[in-house]
């Protein structure tokens, strides 16, 4: 990643959890297309971490990989 930039801070996501005949599946709006689904709420939740984790790793792999830098912005 550019100038070293890595994930040093904890952030929080909305997630969306829906109870289906299989068990529970859960999405993260803000992230499209991250998904994921478990047999239990908590199986769900943990498995949704893993995926969000797995996304922004990828998202800051892709936009370090262009001609460009990765700024935060904070938003109130």
């Amino acid at each position: 990643m550019k100038d070293g930039c890595t994930i040093t801070r904890m952030a929080n996501y909305h997630v969306v959890l829906h109870k289906s005949e299989e068990g529970f599946s859960v999405s993260c709006p803000g992230l499209p297309g991250c998904w994921s689904q478990g047999a239990t709420e908590e199986e769900a939740l943990a498995n949704i971490r893993i995926a969000i984790r797995e996304y922004v790793e990828v998202a800051e792999e892709l936009a370090s990989s262009e001609e460009g830098r990765i700024v935060d912005v904070a938003v109130a």
